[in-house]
């Protein structure tokens, strides 16, 4: 029996999923807040934010492709059993209903609809709307062999014919030449790493690796079967998508920049959009701008409720599909209506540390081709990438802690120590230095292991 291959359409419409599921109301407010930043630096702004905001998840879809690994956790328990279930657990929850989940209702509801209710009504209208948005992504995700034709065909489409209206406007009447514009000092200081920092705060390298499960049981659902036909449909799939990233991205920073020409400078990308919006479309621009946050939150929602439910499904071994993705949608609509600002705060260290530990595992797994052909053991680099990466990115983890944690004397003393020793620190990169030594003494001890053998 010949091997199935996917088509032409089967590849878009992969590439239409796989975007659909990363692109979220945080890709729609970093790069507008990055644009309006940069002002004249406009173009090297971009540049850092599409190394990370595309480069990164890129690295992670390539990765789950080069390893021929189901997902993150056969990826993470490379380094070792115990702490490929610990890191997956903390991954998806992180991203999934502690953090992600919940946020994709709440963003929506305080851009498009919080302006036009009055603050005494705000809890229960919130109550109404997360209620109602968790009904329809469990309804979307409650079979995930449709998720390819709900995200991928009518979703993603939707959100792109609605945010191509707003952009076609933003070029045909632009709001001002970005060049007349300094940048911040900030970014003008440094205006690549300062970019790059955003598009690392998008979270969409963890994002990645936690939406390969979903693209190999897509391609597997379409009939493939073979390894390496998976490997090259997640590879040209995932090049796709993140091409089609990298210029809504720059569209959103040119906006972001020329915006500057009719508003002043706003603390964030969601304000600066719904300036914007309400510019060229009059008051029903919030309104405008909110359809098209909702179809965003809700193909980014879905996909992160539908991998952990697959992954709590796998790893536990007990219970079914339709149970997790159950409890994800109540724990996320639970948390988006009871104290989501004291979590995220909780949250952020978790994230700045699962980060890291993500990058170098992509790193590790796009070797691995390469290093098998010469018998070398992957494993050992797997271990000395993740070790010294682990402890560096605590300093990173405890320096996006509450005041009220970093104002502890050991932890006073553990972020001085930090702030003299690890470069990068200050931009909450302090991992990299010492990921590079693990990178290095990993290749020493798997040549010295090859030649022992």
């Amino acid at each position: 029996m010949e091997e199935k291959r996917l088509s032409r359409n089967d590849y878009l419409f992969i590439s239409s999923m796989l975007f659909g599921l990363f692109f979220g109301a945080g890709n729609l407010i970093f790069p507008v807040f990055v644009g309006q930043q940069s002002g004249q630096n406009l173009w090297l702004g971009n540049l850092g934010f599409l190394v990370a905001g595309v480069g990164l998840p890129f690295l992670g879809v390539i990765a789950i492709g080069l390893s021929k690994s189901r997902g993150v956790f056969e990826l993470a328990s490379k380094v070792s059993k115990p702490y490929g279930i610990i890191f997956t657990m903390l991954l998806y929850l992180t991203i999934g209903p502690l953090f992600a989940g919940p946020r994709s209702a709440t963003i929506p509801f305080e851009i498009g609809i919080a302006p036009h209710i009055k603050p005494g009504q705000q809890a229960g209208w919130l109550l109404l709307f997360s209620f109602l948005f968790f009904t329809v992504v469990w309804l979307l995700a409650i079979k995930p062999t449709k998720i390819l034709v709900y995200v991928g065909k009518y979703l993603n489409p939707i959100f792109l014919c609605a945010l191509a209206i707003l952009l076609l406007f933003v070029f045909i009447q632009p709001m001002g030449n970005y060049a007349d514009f300094a940048a911040t000092s900030i970014y003008q200081k440094n205006t690549f790493m300062s970019a790059f920092g955003q598009g690392y705060y998008t979270m969409d390298a963890l994002a990645g690796l936690a939406f390969g499960i979903i693209i190999v049981d897509t391609i597997k659902d379409l009939g493939v079967t073979n390894s390496k036909s998976i490997t090259k449909g997640i590879i040209y799939s995932g090049s796709i998508s993140v091409i089609l990233m990298g210029i809504i991205y720059t569209c959103l920073a040119y906006l972001g920049a020329t915006s500057l020409g009719s508003f002043a400078r706003s603390d964030n990308g969601g304000a600066i959009l719904a300036q914007v919006a309400e510019r060229y479309f009059g008051s029903l621009g919030s309104l405008f701008l909110a359809a098209i946050i909702v179809v965003a939150c809700i193909k980014t929602a879905i996909g992160v409720t539908s991998a952990f439910a697959k992954t709590c499904a796998e790893i536990i071994g007990r219970g079914s599909y339709e149970l997790y993705l159950t409890l994800g949608c109540v724990v996320s609509f639970l948390i988006a209506n009871v104290g989501l600002d004291q979590l995220i705060s909780l949250s952020t260290p978790v994230l700045m540390l699962l980060y890291p530990l993500a990058i170098v595992l992509m790193i590790a797994a796009c070797l691995e081709p390469v290093l098998e052909r010469y018998n070398l053991k992957v494993g050992i680099l797997y271990k000395w990438l993740t070790v010294l990466t682990f402890f560096s990115a605590i300093f990173d983890g405890l320096n996006a802690m509450p005041m009220s944690v970093k104002n502890l004397a050991f932890t006073k003393n553990m972020l001085n120590f930090a702030n003299h020793y690890l470069p990068l620190f200050n931009i909450g990169l302090s991992w990299m230095l010492p990921a590079t030594i693990g990178l290095i003494m990993g290749f020493i001890f798997m040549i010295r292991k090859n030649k022992v053998n």
